[in-house]
């Protein structure tokens, strides 16, 4: 049975033409490396001169990485709004709710937040004179004119009422591109699951959601990660339960179906969707929250991983045995780094950068400039954490550099507060920067070259999303008491988009 797989492809009439400064999507740019390749302003060393510029407040918690084109920052927020205001002074330009705009009312997919209130949390995407998001459920894509924010179309890509788009999606050549996601992952043993499937007990599950998918033009091809799977069949799930008898492992996994493609690495035809090539990287990885260390025979057998690829690959070329290579690289919730040829996804290096858990490991965004493929390592079940080279062990949350050519960990650097680190990561000129869930909210500018970090600032609540980078300055968002947010206490409710420039 081949596994369904839901990236979407939406045909526009539009074409994006951005200065080389502006932050296009969730990547930056169709690479998905969040690298700010043409960043002069900040560096290694200018770091320690930045300063906050100005701060804009919502109603709630922003943990989407801001998209910048032609001198305004568009970002959502969990009040139900998307903003648009000038990078140069904050100041507002436009602000829409979205229930208002679309007509749309919440299908409360995404529990914890006001059900009244209908939301994004995907970085809004340009394309041309429109921006493009997802949305929370229900599982639409909406464009609106970037100019004011006046509704354009909208597009629903899956009907089911847990159906969510966390994923930011890629504009390129008219199409745009993204994938839908599934808040079934948490629904109970007895209602789940359907999702991507078509009847319970079979296959479900395999979300595409986070990151935003990479493009390469050379060979027509987009890249894309999936997570694991709900539920599967009878005889997988009696296959895994023989296996787990055995005392001799298999080199292989029996279990895992040649078609099935969750915890996966693709490549599909930029124009069919076809697959091109596929990478299994996780082995059997069937889960839901209710079963989570739970006993009960309704529970699919062991081992449940949950080792999403929580972030789409980003493309680089670097020199592998003096050999020069086109590669992507994507990091899981595992903790296990991954380079693969894009060729044919032939496994090029992989490395355990740090330790997986529930929410991570790696999630929603590494980075790379090429030379270093840098990752958060969230550490959210609090294991021991060894530090590399100095070989100290901690139980936080941190970031680690890899060296592109072959894996090899250069540096890891350890939350000073503690925290765990859920955001994604963003590079620019030699500068690496990342935050955290601590209470407190500290965003670092770390040496990307040593991890030595260089500056630092509270913000005075959850940091979950990433940065965006242009012109000298560095904007994020802050603020997590949402979904699963709202049930850790060391995660806090913020308001604010911030802007911290060189002075």
């Amino acid at each position: 049975m081949e596994l369904v797989l839901s990236l979407c492809l939406l045909s526009l009439l539009a074409s994006t033409t951005g200065a080389s400064n502006d932050w296009l999507n969730h990547g930056g740019n169709l690479q998905n490396r969040r690298f700010a390749d043409k960043e002069t302003m900040i560096s290694p060393e200018t770091a320690s001169r930045l300063r906050l510029k100005w701060k804009f407040n919502t109603g709630q918690d922003i943990s989407a990485t801001p998209a910048i084109f032609d001198g305004t920052v568009y970002f959502p927020s969990w009040d139900g709004y998307i903003y648009a205001v000038k990078a140069s002074n904050g100041g507002l330009v436009w602000k829409k709710k979205l229930q208002q705009l679309t007509g749309l009312n919440s299908t409360r997919a995404v529990s914890n937040i006001d059900p009244n209130i209908t939301v994004s949390r995907t970085t809004p995407v340009i394309a041309h004179d429109l921006l493009i998001f997802g949305m929370s459920g229900p599982a639409y894509v909406v464009a609106v004119k970037r100019s004011n924010g006046e509704l354009v179309w909208l597009t629903q890509l899956d009907k089911h009422p847990k159906a969510i788009i966390t994923m930011s999606g890629t504009y390129y050549n008219g199409h745009f591109y993204v994938g839908t996601s599934s808040s079934e992952v948490t629904v109970s043993i007895e209602q789940c699951c359907i999702f991507r499937g078509s009847f319970r007990g079979e296959y479900a599950g395999a979300s595409i959601w986070g990151s935003s998918p990479s493009i390469d033009i050379r060979r027509n091809h987009v890249y894309i990660g999936t997570g694991n799977l709900y539920s599967a069949p009878k005889n997988v799930r009696d296959c895994q339960e023989r296996q787990n008898n055995r005392t001799d492992r298999p080199s292989t996994d029996e279990c895992v179906e040649p078609e099935n493609h969750s915890v996966s690495i693709l490549a599909l035809d930029l124009d069919t969707g076809k697959i091109k090539w596929f990478n299994q990287l996780g082995g059997f990885d069937v889960w839901f929250f209710a079963c989570n260390n739970v006993p009960n025979p309704k529970c699919p057998p062991g081992p449940n991983l949950d080792a999403d690829f929580g972030a789409a690959p980003m493309m680089l070329t670097t020199y592998v045995n003096g050999v020069k290579r086109d590669l992507v690289a994507a990091v899981q919730k595992s903790g296990i780094a991954w380079a693969l040829d894009r060729d044919n996804g032939n496994l090029i290096w992989s490395t355990e950068a740090g330790p997986g858990g529930l929410a991570g490991g790696g999630t929603w965004g590494a980075a790379t400039d090429e030379k270093r493929v840098y990752t958060n390592i969230a550490n959210s079940d609090r294991k021991n954490f060894t530090l590399q080279p100095s070989s100290k062990v901690t139980t936080a949350g941190g970031w680690v550099a890899m060296d592109s050519k072959n894996g090899r960990i250069l540096w890891s650097t350890a939350d000073p507060n503690n925290g765990t680190a859920s955001g994604p990561v963003t590079v620019a000129n030699g500068v690496l920067i990342g935050g955290l869930t601590f209470r407190q909210g500290p965003i670092y500018a770390m040496n990307a070259k040593s991890g030595e970090i260089l500056w630092s600032y509270e913000t005075g609540a959850t940091i979950y999303g990433g940065a965006s980078v242009s012109n000298g300055c560095i904007y994020i968002g802050h603020g997590y008491k949402v979904t699963l947010g709202l049930f850790n206490p060391e995660y806090t409710a913020g308001n604010s988009l911030f802007a911290f420039c060189v002075a």
